[in-house]
């Protein structure tokens, strides 16, 4: 049968089986992306659903967990006269006691930036030192990869902020208490990884890990898996975005990454230290990062601002409408916390969209 992004029949369909299937419980799922959650509240997908499913987002976006003690190293960088590059959500997330934006109205050189290349641009067209604030997750990191592999100019260096999803999604059912019934794994950064990470998880830990597509179809295929699977007792990791993924997912871009960075701990801003969540450069490529070029390692700060429950919304741990300064003291224009910066954070989404409006 022919698939279509559109159609209501397949979507009732879906809703009735998730119905059908649902626990007579309340039910947690968990997932790690903005842009699932975009689709989630965009279309009112939960009101579609039983009142005892409970859909979470975890530390789905990478603007959110950057610790402050990385934005601080760019901030001390940018104060020092270096050219500081960066992703435009990046500008505004708070460090310990100003924003990139914040520091770029004061005079210094920070400038926006849609790729690592443009970066790489900026720095062939300058003899000052350039350096490319590197966050994101196992998506993003295949290109920076790419650049430092294809011998940038000599002034071209990274902070490297990169994070990997599956220690994340460890970590949050390791917390106590967790209540996490089952994920959806996303999609973007399974194209990358495949299917085989998840599946120490569901070994371990017994939830059922779903891929899941970014259309409204496609959550609600997964959502269904998920809930057989919870139903049947017979957690696995399961791929719902075969059109889209492969089993081994991306060898080339998993090859490099491996050339150019290692994995090492890395601190999740809401969160705290996670063992061998991060990447950093490998000694082939350590000149290339800006902290042993420039000899920088601010403290961390202050991580969550007083009464901020960011930490507990990435954590899956609560939703923004419950935190008081949601809508109030902290919006997009005027973000308090990290969770109201940029497009894939979830105070931000649920600021734009709602959490589960009835459409």
């Amino acid at each position: 049968m022919e698939f279509k992004f559109k159609d209501k029949e397949r979507a009732r369909d879906l809703v009735q089986l998730i119905n059908r299937k649902v626990p007579d419980r309340p039910v947690k799922i968990v997932h790690v992306c903005g842009t699932h959650e975009v689709t989630i509240t965009e279309n009112g997908l939960r009101s579609l659903l039983p009142d005892r499913i409970d859909i979470r987002e975890g530390p789905g976006c990478p603007v959110c967990v950057t610790p402050t003690a990385d934005l601080d190293a760019a901030l001390q960088l940018a104060r020092d006269g270096a050219i500081v590059t960066a992703f435009g959500d990046m500008m505004n997330v708070p460090g310990t006691d100003k924003s990139l934006k914040e520091l770029k109205s004061e005079g210094a050189d920070v400038r926006l930036v849609y790729s690592v290349s443009e970066a790489i641009k900026i720095a062939e067209s300058t003899d000052r030192e350039v350096v490319f604030l590197s966050v994101g997750f196992e998506t993003t990191t295949p290109m920076t990869a790419a650049v430092l592999a294809n011998d940038p100019p000599e002034n071209f260096s990274i902070l490297p902020s990169n994070k990997l999803i599956p220690p994340a999604m460890k970590s949050l059912l390791e917390l106590p208490d967790n209540d996490i019934d089952g994920f959806i794994a996303p999609g973007h950064v399974s194209t990358i990884i495949g299917v085989e990470p998840y599946e120490p998880l569901v070994k371990n830990y017994g939830a059922p890990i779903v891929i899941g597509g970014f259309e409204p179809l496609d959550i609600l295929y997964a959502l269904a898996l998920i809930v057989k699977q919870i139903a049947a007792g017979k957690p696995e990791a399961e791929n719902g975005y075969e059109r889209g993924v492969d089993y081994g997912g991306n060898r080339k871009s998993q090859d490099l990454i491996k050339n150019v960075f290692k994995v090492t701990d890395s601190r999740w801003r809401g969160i705290g230290n996670i063992p061998e969540s991060g990447l950093t450069l490998n000694s082939n490529y350590e000149n290339r990062n800006a902290r042993q070029r420039f000899d920088i390692d601010p403290e961390a700060g202050q991580e969550s601002p007083p009464n901020c429950l960011c930490p507990q919304v990435i954590t899956a741990r609560a939703t923004p409408e419950e935190c008081d300064l949601f809508r109030e003291t902290c919006t997009p224009k005027s973000p308090y916390g990290p969770c109201m910066v940029g497009e894939e954070a979830m105070c931000n989404i649920w600021y734009r969209y709602g959490g589960r409006p009835k459409l």
